[in-house]
């Protein structure tokens, strides 16, 4: 199987078994999302993993979703509440270390950002934040189906619920998007068998030369 093919394969899965993803794979999916493009290289989210049932089943309440409790492992990706100057500089430190680079090397990066971070508002830079997360679901989807994982994306749970939860809000995040992963119910999931439909690739792409 080719990426190509492993794409066709996955769909948004509406229901699973009872058959848990192991560890293995799971730690291979949260490796690509960490090595998944983020604005600026800053990562403004979290990931956080559930696969307790009984936690689930919270997460789950308020929400049509019944993937969210019937899944293997629950993704919840949770964006920063806010750009900090601390974090911007904790972050830039980190890379001088990473690449090996003289303290303040990237004095000039770090304080474009800054002034960037100072110039719009805690609406925007919370949403900035979490269209960065949704960069790393996109990631995460496409490491799923590499491993014949089945994953569901879900935008329709209750935010409060899940951010109460997990206490995201002492964390200085926010809950922004959630993934299911797991295997397929083929015989309960009537997505399964239906054909995935897409524009045709001549509508959907122009190139321009």
């Amino acid at each position: 199987m080719n990426l190509i093919e492993n794409l066709k394969w996955r769909y948004a899965t509406k229901a699973y078994n009872n058959i848990k993803v192991t560890e293995e794979k799971v730690d291979q999916i949260l490796e690509a999302i960490n090595l998944s493009a983020s604005s600026c290289g800053l990562q403004s989210y979290r990931i956080f993993v559930v696969s307790n049932p009984e936690i689930q089943k919270k997460l789950g309440a308020d929400s049509y979703n019944g993937q969210i409790s019937s899944c293997s492992h629950l993704l919840v990706f949770a964006a920063l509440t806010d750009m900090s100057p601390t974090y911007i500089d904790d972050y830039m430190t980190m890379t001088e270390k990473q690449r090996g680079l003289d303290a303040g090397a990237l004095s000039g990066f770090r304080n474009g950002l800054h002034s960037y971070f100072s110039t719009i508002n805690a609406e925007q830079k919370a949403h900035w934040a979490a269209k960065q997360a949704y960069i790393a679901l996109g990631t995460a989807l496409i490491a799923a189906a590499e491993l014949k994982v089945d994953a569901t994306p879900i935008e329709g749970f209750n935010a409060a619920n899940i951010d109460a939860v997990l206490g995201l809000k002492e964390k200085g995040l926010h809950s922004t998007v959630i993934l299911a992963l797991g295997y397929r119910d083929s015989e309960k999931d009537y997505m399964a068998a239906t054909k995935k439909v897409r524009l045709p690739i001549d509508e959907m792409i122009t190139k321009v030369y």
